[in-house]
């Protein structure tokens, strides 16, 4: 049997074991990795320099920074394994309940899902923000994570598999390290029927569309962010850089980041030179890396930029770079987004209600802002703990996936001797 089989085997013989563990215990496991976290920093650092350093050349720069460790982020790590600790167990609730003409009493109580499988790519905190919630839900993690981070992220799980020892839950974390090369490794927990319940792919569109497509686990399918931000022609210019710049700018290489500008016709002509002030000429002036701005054709006729070509308006960039279009009007912008949104996080800028409205109803993607920058899709900013990921699908889980998104339901049926 292959190593990444036992892993599969032990996680599988931890569920029933953390199913039954009361919310008391869990979240003093919870506060027992945290403090294995931030105890564990020097060691965490360390694995997480090697990783950076043979990355550097290969990824680029805001792909290291997601890859990148410091002291911060991993107190920030630490805390939010403790802010999902004190978040209310999502175990054992009764959702429904109601009785039959024949007496049988029915309640719906929510349930763990069982073994989850988490894929992802070079984001270490992935690591334990999947095992906090996972963990506190009740659900075994099988960790698969890329080769870029695979150093990180197998520091860290030593150190939380160390804190749930005690409690006789090591396994209930678990991590691929790839013996038999990552891709096998990850196939495998592809093809684990039986053993992990449901998988849940974290990265880039290539590694989603393999799980999708490949995995006979059931796979709920998270975000790539093909997220727009449209200013309208009642829109304020002020607020609307802010939101762009905030939107583009504050961490590009995360899938809430907006790829995809649309401005109004009407407002174009006075905008769009802003826009390139901003983004361009006011962030060199700071020694900030400018924003390339990748225009479409009637954009390129008021400021200069790079010409876009045929599948611009299709990519999910993750750096420094900014498709821009003009559009006729709102219901152009929402025709817009839905020929090329990947349904995750879209944005109209604008002081016309009946606009806003419009978009707000007519866009179908999981997070839809007024007035606001899409980098708020978020498990935190949304109050609900670290997440697991943002699903950008419908059925079971859309939106940034907490700890409610991470359970299902069983119906507990008691009666008095019916019999059908």
């Amino acid at each position: 049997m292959t190593e990444t089989g036992k892993t599969l085997l032990r996680a599988r013989a931890a569920a029933p074991r953390l199913a039954a563990l009361g919310t008391e215990d869990k979240n003093a496991c919870l506060a027992a990795m945290a403090r294995s976290l931030a105890g564990g920093a020097d060691r965490i650092l360390s694995a997480n320099a090697e990783d950076v350093a043979a990355a550097r050349g290969r990824l680029s720069a805001s792909m290291i920074d997601r890859l990148t460790l410091d002291e911060k982020r991993i107190r920030g790590m630490a805390d939010g394994i403790l802010e999902v600790a004190a978040l209310p167990d999502p175990v054992g609730l009764e959702l429904e309940s109601f009785e039959r003409p024949n007496g049988l009493s029915i309640s719906k109580v929510s349930v763990p899902l069982g073994v989850v499988g988490i894929i992802y790519e070079s984001r270490p905190n992935v690591t334990s923000d999947a095992a906090a919630l996972c963990f506190k839900s009740g659900n075994v993690c099988v960790l698969k994570p890329g080769s870029d981070a695979l150093r990180s992220c197998a520091a860290i799980t030593e150190l939380l598999r160390g804190a749930a020892e005690p409690y006789g839950l090591a396994d209930a974390v678990c991590v691929l390290t790839g013996a038999e090369g990552s891709r096998a490794a990850a196939a495998e927990l592809m093809n684990a029927t039986g053993l992990v319940d449901v998988l849940i792919p974290r990265g880039g569109a290539g590694l989603i569309k393999a799980c999708v497509e490949n995995s006979k686990v059931p796979c709920i399918q998270t975000g790539t962010g093909i997220c727009h931000v449209y200013v309208d022609g009642r829109a304020d210019f002020s607020m609307a850089l802010d939101i762009i710049d905030n939107a583009k700018t504050q961490r590009p290489s995360v899938c809430n980041a907006e790829e995809v500008l649309l401005v109004s016709r009407d407002v174009a002509a006075d905008f769009l030179p802003l826009l390139s002030a901003r983004l361009r000429d006011a962030r060199s002036a700071a020694g900030k890396t400018p924003v390339e701005l990748i225009l479409d054709t009637e954009a390129a006729r008021i400021i200069s930029g790079t010409p876009a070509g045929p599948g611009d308006f299709d990519t999910e960039f993750l750096d420094y770079k900014l498709a821009v279009g003009v559009v006729a009007d709102v219901r152009e912008a929402v025709s817009h987004i839905a020929a090329h949104s990947t349904r995750h996080s879209d944005c109209i800028v604008t002081d016309d209600p009946e606009a806003a409205e419009y978009f707000l109803n007519a866009v179908d993607s999981a997070a839809v802002y007024h007035n606001a920058s899409t980098r708020f899709t978020d498990g935190g900013e949304f109050g609900l703990g670290c997440e697991i990921g943002i699903s950008t699908q419908k059925l079971h889980a859309r939106g940034p996936m907490g700890l409610r998104e991470l359970t299902s339901y069983k119906y507990v049926v008691r009666g008095k001797g019916q019999t059908r």
